[in-house]
C-alpha cells in the first residue's frame, strides 16, 4: 500500500458555491486517506454546513488552504488533473479517470500532484483547464453525465486508492518534473519572446498560447529542461539579439 504517495495528492476545489458540497468533498477524501484539500475562492468557507456534512473529517477542513487563483493553489505541484465532463477543443489531453490515478500516483512519487475540480454550474473555464496538464474524464451515461461535486470527488479518491494498493506503479521520472509555477515561468517567457521577435502579434494571437500549453504538457518537461528554455530564451532577448540588430 503506498499511502505515503496519497500524502502527494491534492483535491482543489475551484470557485465552490455551496459549503456542504466543501464538507461532503472532505469526507469523502479522508475516507481514501487523502487529507490535503485547497479551495479558491470559494463562495462561503467556513461555514456550519461545511462542518455539518464533513461527518468527522473536521481535521480535513481545518487544514484546508484558501488561495484567490487557480495557478496559486497549483504552483507547487509537478502535475495537476482537471476534471471536466465536456470535451475541449484545445484542452489538454484526456484521460479516463482509472488511467489517471495510476499516472498521478507515479507522478506523486516525485512531489505533490493536484486533482482539480470546479464550480458546480459551470465546472472549469478553459483558462483554468488550460492551467492543468492532464484532462480527466469519469466515464458516465452520456445522457446525464454530469455528477455531483463531491460525489466526483469521491469517484477520483476512490480510483487513487485501489490505484495504491494494486502495488506496483508505472516508473517515476529520475530528474524532478517541472511545477505548474515553472511552466507558467515558461509560458511567461515564450510569450515575451514571441511577441519581441514579432513573431506573435498581441492583437492576433491566434491559437498560439493554447497550442504550447498542450505542447509542454504532452512533454511533461524536468525543471532543469525548463531552466534550459529559459536560459536559451533570456540570451536572445538580450540586446543586440532582437529583430532587426
Amino acid at each position: 500500500m503506498n499511502d505515503d504517495l496519497l500524502s502527494h495528492i491534492r483535491i482543489v476545489l475551484v470557485r465552490t458555491s455551496h459549503p456542504g458540497n466543501i464538507g461532503s468533498a472532505a469526507r469523502a477524501m479522508k475516507n481514501m486517506g487523502i487529507r490535503s484539500l485547497a479551495l479558491v475562492a470559494p463562495k462561503r468557507f467556513p461555514d456550519p454546513e461545511a462542518d455539518a456534512l464533513a461527518s468527522g473529517a473536521d481535521d480535513v477542513l481545518a487544514g484546508a488552504r484558501v488561495f484567490d487563483s487557480l495557478p496559486e493553489a497549483i504552483g507547487d505541484c509537478v502535475a495537476a488533473y482537471a476534471l471536466s465532463a465536456r470535451m475541449r477543443e484545445w484542452g489538454p489531453e484526456n484521460f479516463p479517470v482509472r488511467e489517471a490515478a495510476a499516472a498521478a500516483l507515479a507522478d506523486a512519487s516525485g512531489g505533490r500532484v493536484a486533482f482539480v475540480f470546479g464550480n458546480e454550474a459551470s465546472g472549469l473555464t478553459n483558462e483554468e483547464l488550460l492551467a492543468c496538464q492532464r484532462h480527466v474524464r469519469i466515464p458516465a451515461d452520456p445522457a446525464w453525465s454530469s455528477l455531483n461535486l463531491s460525489q466526483a470527488v469521491q469517484v477520483v479518491s476512490y480510483e487513487l486508492r485501489m490505484a495504491a494498493t494494486a502495488g506496483a506503479l508505472p516508473p517515476g521520472r529520475p530528474e524532478p518534473l517541472a511545477t505548474a509555477a515553472d511552466l507558467e515561468g515558461l509560458y511567461a517567457h515564450l510569450e515575451q519572446a514571441s511577441i519581441a521577435s514579432g513573431f506573435l502579434d498581441p492583437a492576433n494571437p491566434g491559437r498560439l498560447r493554447e497550442r504550447w500549453r498542450r505542447l509542454f504538457a504532452r512533454a511533461r518537461p524536468e525543471r532543469e529542461e525548463v531552466n534550459i528554455l529559459r536560459g536559451l530564451l533570456k540570451s536572445l532577448l538580450k540586446p543586440g539579439n532582437s529583430r532587426g540588430e
